[in-house]
């Protein structure tokens, strides 16, 4: 989507987790349930593909105390954290989080699986700019579900018509994104069930955004104003808050898709 984790690496600002609890504009009204509906008849196994620091496999995985979690992610500063909340919530014995891009998890099936703003793992690169493929990750994801399993699909889409000022910060294409039935639509034609969907609201999306700028600011109260990368980091915060107040604020969406495999 649309967080740069590279530029913020590069920064060496403060983690993310320690202004966010996800990497998605998520309310914890609407994690909860999230985790009901895996949780609920319960999995024996759930996989996460893409699973940052591991929030939502945690939570899940908490609710359902014989169930075993695995979640994969690209990034060790994600992985790391994942780790170490699986060990300070007594999760470490039935959660593996492994450090490999997703299309090398050799990933088994699971009755219970995530996948939020992750389908670039079975496109192209991000790099390329190109549209998202989703229906490769969903006819993937198809293959990772067993049958009867359950399947959160979280995705971006256009919540309206993309204009200019919305595109620009991101890939600069107008269909880079779908909008939210067309993606029902391919979700279907891969063989699941809808049992609900919904969208991320601008609340979900201002608590989300005001969150990943929270790293410059944090840093900026750290250090010096005439620090050297000061005026740097207070124009990426501009930047940031410009790319979304300005630009793709009700533009850029989220559908949460739970689906019956």
């Amino acid at each position: 989507m649309i967080v740069d984790v590279t530029d913020i690496t590069s920064l060496e600002l403060p983690p993310l987790h320690e202004s966010l609890t996800w990497l998605t504009p998520l309310s914890e009204e609407r994690a909860a349930h999230l985790v009901t509906f895996l949780s609920d008849p319960a999995p024996t196994d759930v996989l996460d593909m893409g699973c940052g620091w591991g929030e939502l496999l945690l939570r899940v995985v908490e609710a359902v105390p014989h169930a075993r979690g695995r979640g994969v992610d690209r990034s060790p500063a994600f992985i790391e954290r994942a780790r170490q909340q699986a060990r300070s919530r007594g999760l470490d014995d039935r959660v593996i989080l492994d450090l490999i891009p997703g299309m090398e998890a050799q990933a088994t099936a699971a009755d219970g699986v995530i996948c939020i703003g992750a389908s670039q793992i079975w496109g192209p690169p991000v790099e390329d700019a190109q549209p998202l493929d989703y229906g490769a990750a969903l006819r993937a994801l198809r293959d990772l579900v067993r049958p009867g399993g359950r399947l959160v699909y979280g995705e971006a889409i256009w919540m309206t018509p993309p204009h200019p000022a919305a595109t620009a910060p991101l890939s600069g294409r107008d269909d880079e994104f779908l909008a939210r039935d067309a993606v029902r639509e391919q979700i279907l034609a891969a063989g699941f069930e809808v049992v609900d969907d919904n969208e991320a609201t601008l609340e979900e999306w201002d608590v989300f955004e005001a969150g990943f700028r929270e790293g410059y600011s944090r840093w900026l109260e750290a250090h010096d104003a005439d620090h050297p990368a000061a005026a740097q980091v207070r124009q990426d915060y501009e930047d940031q808050r410009a790319a979304y107040e300005d630009g793709y604020r009700g533009v850029l969406g989220m559908a949460y898709f739970c689906l019956q495999g």
